[in-house]
């Protein structure tokens, strides 16, 4: 199955035909965990609670815990992350606003291992 290629705050991607580009596979799956990840909960007026809302901690003091339980609790929804093994989540601050993420899993189709890295902040 495929999709529009859309990376979260980005503009939609052209294709190499100059139509909008499409994304499969784990590329999908790591869109799609993005995606999930930094939407706030009831933006989408059909899913009300989708998303992990990972923005409400821009601008609070830095809580690993608390945003790695949040990464956590939303990552198992979306199908292309496997159960096992565990996905890895580091969560690091610079002690000057910004929260850097580093999210490691398998992805269920295929098992190979995805990385994403996104910042929280207000450089972000």
């Amino acid at each position: 199955m495929s999709d529009l290629q859309h990376q979260f705050g980005a503009d939609l991607t052209v294709g190499p035909t100059g139509d909008v580009a499409t994304v499969s596979g784990p590329a999908l799956g790591q869109q799609r965990v993005l995606r999930r990840l930094l939407t706030n909960a009831g933006d989408y007026i059909w899913q009300p609670g989708y998303g992990a809302g990972l923005a409400q901690f821009v601008g609070q003091p830095a809580d690993a815990t608390r945003i790695r339980a949040v990464i956590r609790s939303q990552i198992f929804k979306e199908t292309a992350v496997a159960r096992t093994p565990e996905p890895v989540i580091d969560v690091v601050s610079d002690g000057a606003g910004t929260v850097s993420v580093q999210v490691s899993y398998a992805d269920a189709e295929t098992g190979q291992t995805q990385q994403l890295g996104f910042s929280l902040g207000d450089g972000a």
